[in-house]
């Protein structure tokens, strides 16, 4: 009789968006995945690559680069426009000839593509070569809920062709009324959160040509997200109470399972065994983990506006920049060394402030939130900021810009309550709401809320459900039956 074959651990290739806030969320689950017994390989466009530091690996995770066709930049990555036409025109061959060396002779194979729901340009390569292709939604299911909801929305007349939203009954006078009685029509969220359409649909950025662009964009990926077997999204079950009977326009048949938060110390049994921080593609500055060292525990005002949304503006950062020095407080504020973030910045600002007020281009967000000096964080609210400041039990200040981060303030504010609303970039709103939240009672009242989540994300019902979930999906491509029937929590 000849020898029993070798068995080989089941190999999964993750194909994140481009962008810092999808690639982390997407090297987070591949760690998850490769704990328990899964081989991972996080497939990255050659630029991200080049940023990351060209690395095979991290954390038992191997990563591969894949060429996009977009020439080389120092200095900041590409746009979306480049990403759109790369993912679309230059990648999926690449892609393919890395699927079809998986499937060679005597090899296992790739088990099934995990493929960012943004980066859907995968889903026909894995369909080409036949492997199973799984969604995964880096962000709140609420916000899934608001882009899977498009068919109903186009077919009841909530919105145009373009992705404009249709009244359907008389308006009040009052624009924002009305604007906020067109959102609460749609019922894709709960009506509590008080968002108005520009809040709530996220393709409803900029002038109608680009809006019209975005949704499109929205509609290609739904299109694609039908062959999808199941999605896994990375937040905690129980984001909100009515969630379970919430799963607006979904794929018929696609299973949903909720696995996050996706942060190292949540699904891992032996975290501190892994590095603290996940590759990036921005530089930190190191030094502001020093300057903290200095500072009093809880006494630090923390700012950052993410990598990825645009510059707020000069005003705004003018007006942000003497509302924190008017605080009287010292703080550390992430803003990029490039003339379109730090325009607007008073002169001589930085020598002014120096000493209590710490400006960087980049800092390694987990330790600074994980430090014991960190008081409060002003966020544009951001998914992963959001998460990674729930894991540490530091209260928000919101101050969303776009997109998701609107859906994500109203639910940080209105449904967990660990945050409160910046009213303004206006230095005066800033100085008050900054004072608020580290002295008044809302302060206190946040903290409390802030620490019961915390419990519930990081170790109670919610982390032990989101693990339920992940091995049921692990258990799945073991048995080779991704089928969304199987995967039952």
């Amino acid at each position: 009789m000849g020898a029993e074959p070798e068995l080989v651990d089941p190999a999964v290739v993750l194909v994140p968006f481009p962008a810092q806030g999808h690639v982390t969320p997407m090297l987070q689950l591949a760690r998850a995945l490769v704990a328990r017994g899964v081989a991972a390989t996080v497939a990255v466009p050659d630029f991200v690559h080049r940023r990351m530091g060209s690395v095979d690996a991290v954390g038992g995770v191997a990563l591969a680069s894949i060429p996009s066709g977009i020439p080389d930049d120092d200095e900041e990555p590409p746009g979306f426009a480049s990403i759109a036409h790369a993912m679309e025109h230059h990648m999926p061959a690449h892609l393919e000839q890395m699927l079809a060396r998986g499937q060679a002779p005597g090899a296992r194979g790739t088990a099934c593509l995990i493929v960012d729901v943004l980066a859907s340009w995968a889903v026909p390569v894995a369909s080409r070569c036949g492997v199973p292709v799984v969604g995964f939604w880096p962000a709140m299911l609420a916000t899934f809920g608001v882009v899977a909801a498009i068919p109903e929305l186009l077919s009841k007349g909530f919105i145009s062709d373009c992705g404009s939203p249709i009244s359907t009954e008389g308006l009040n006078k009052d624009e924002a009324k009305a604007d906020l009685q067109i959102a609460n029509n749609l019922r894709v969220v709960p009506e509590d959160l008080q968002l108005g359409t520009k809040e709530l649909l996220p393709w409803l950025v900029g002038c109608a040509a680009s809006q019209k662009s975005r949704f499109a964009f929205w509609l290609q990926i739904l299109q694609r997200a039908k062959s999808l077997r199941c999605l896994l999204v990375n937040s905690f079950p129980g984001e909100a109470a009515e969630e379970g009977s919430r799963q607006h326009g979904a794929p018929r048949g696609l299973r949903i399972l909720q696995v996050g938060p996706l942060l190292t110390d949540g699904l891992l049994d032996n975290p501190h065994e892994l590095p603290a921080e996940n590759p990036s593609m921005w530089q930190a500055d190191g030094s502001c983990m020093d300057w903290l060292d200095q500072q009093r525990a809880g006494s630090v005002i923390y700012v950052s506006f993410g990598s990825w949304v645009a510059p707020i503006g000069p005003v705004k950062i003018s007006e942000l920049a003497h509302g924190l020095e008017a605080t009287g407080r010292p703080f550390l504020w992430v803003l990029k060394n490039d003339p379109s973030w730090r325009a607007g910045l008073p002169s001589g600002y930085l020598e002014t402030v120096s000493g209590r007020g710490k400006v960087v281009s980049w800092a390694p967000q987990g330790g600074v939130l994980s430090h014991e000096a960190v008081g409060c964080y002003l966020t544009h609210c951001g998914w992963n900021s959001t998460l990674e400041a729930i894991q540490h039990g530091v209260r928000l200040l919101c101050y969303p810009v776009s997109g998701d981060q609107f859906i994500n303030s109203a639910f940080i504010v209105k449904m967990w309550e660990i945050g409160i609303r910046l009213r303004s970039s206006g230095r005066g709103d800033v100085k008050d709401y900054i004072e608020r939240i580290l002295e008044g009672e809302d302060g206190r009242r946040l903290q409390e809320k802030m620490n019961e989540l915390r419990e519930r994300v990081a170790v109670g019902e919610a982390r032990f459900a989101a693990k339920k979930n992940l091995k049921a999906f692990v258990d799945g491509i073991k048995r080779d039956d991704l089928a969304p029937g199987h995967l039952a929590t």
